[in-house]
């Protein structure tokens, strides 16, 4: 199973993308879905994660301005991102968590490939 990520891209300050991650296969139940990403020269950092029982949670410096939206059921999720700042700019990754569909048991977790967002002034 793959992640597909698309939708980074060159935008100006305060301007608007959105995010795409897919599986590729619907071999897993997946019941957590979030967006990390990582500047240069900075380590990785959780920016939205949403699950099948609980509302999205933000890192404070996107709060208000990011949304992320998932489908369970179509292994898809967003990431609409607003008014974006250069701070913001970074390389996305989509992370996926859930359980095997031949084997319930067995726990998979996923990266997808990263998409580069930049953010010009």
């Amino acid at each position: 199973v793959q992640l597909v990520e698309s939708g980074g891209g060159l935008v100006q300050e305060g301007g608007s993308l959105r995010l795409s991650c897919t599986a590729s296969e619907n071999t897993v139940v997946i019941n957590v879905m979030a967006w990390h990403r990582q500047a240069p020269g900075k380590q990785r950092e959780a920016v939205a994660i949403t699950t099948r029982l609980t509302s999205p949670a933000y890192a404070n410096s996107v709060e208000g301005r990011f949304t992320v939206s998932a489908d369970f059921d179509a292994n898809t999720v967003h990431l609409q991102m607003n008014d974006l700042k250069p701070e913001d700019t970074a390389v996305y990754y989509c992370n996926v968590a859930g359980n095997s569909v031949s084997d319930p048991s067995r726990q998979v977790e996923l990266w997808g490939q990263g998409t580069l967002v930049t953010v010009a002034t």
